[in-house]
């Protein structure tokens, strides 16, 4: 293996939705769970680049039939992050070794927020999020451009997302495939392959 791409929700940082349900129901939105929420405010147009952050935050203002400013709905969208440190020492540690990069299906919110706070740059030696690309995991059409952008060669390239949808696309174009549920588990698959982390 010579390339490690992570995905970075429910990898990197897992996501807490209660600011974003707790605003909400407080001005009165009922709803029927997150699905229901992010088919609303056009999620998947805004994690493909359609709808930028300011139509997502118009998208979550308008589902409140009591006022929700546009500063609120921002904090509570950007509020939903908790860091795994264990995650990014992972990674951090197999930069030595490997081409390390990024791969996510994220809005230009998340990934301002994710830069500032949570020092997503500074992880690997690049990084491809969905708006940029235009199409979201698990589009054949993301990997693809992974694989041009980053020179990867699908053969020798494990990629690392907690979804099995996401890995079963990447595994069709060639690539090695770990579903995340925990950071031990995955470093032991890792090294089932042969990827060192020490």
């Amino acid at each position: 293996m010579k390339n490690v791409v992570f995905d970075i929700g429910w990898v990197l940082v897992h996501l807490d939705y209660r600011p974003l349900f707790g605003l909400l129901e407080s001005r009165g939105v009922t709803h029927d769970g997150l699905e229901d929420l992010t088919g609303r405010i056009a999620l998947q147009e805004h994690e493909s680049g359609r709808l930028d952050g300011h139509g997502l935050l118009d998208n979550i203002v308008a589902l409140a039939p009591q006022r929700v400013t546009h500063a609120e709905a921002e904090a509570a969208w950007n509020g939903m992050f908790e860091p795994q440190p264990a995650m990014y020492e992972l990674a951090a540690r197999l930069e030595g070794r490997y081409r390390v990069y990024l791969l996510s299906n994220v809005g230009d919110l998340h990934w301002a927020r994710l830069h500032a706070d949570y020092g997503i740059g500074a992880v690997g030696h690049g990084a491809l999020a969905s708006f940029h690309a235009g199409v979201m995991k698990p589009d054949p059409a993301i990997y693809a451009q992974a694989e041009q952008r980053f020179s990867l060669e699908p053969a020798a390239t494990v990629f690392i997302d907690d979804r099995a949808d996401n890995i079963a696309a990447a595994r069709a174009r060639g690539w090695q495939g770990i579903v995340h549920s925990r950071q031990d588990s995955t470093e032991a698959e890792l090294a089932a392959l042969g990827v060192r982390a020490d």
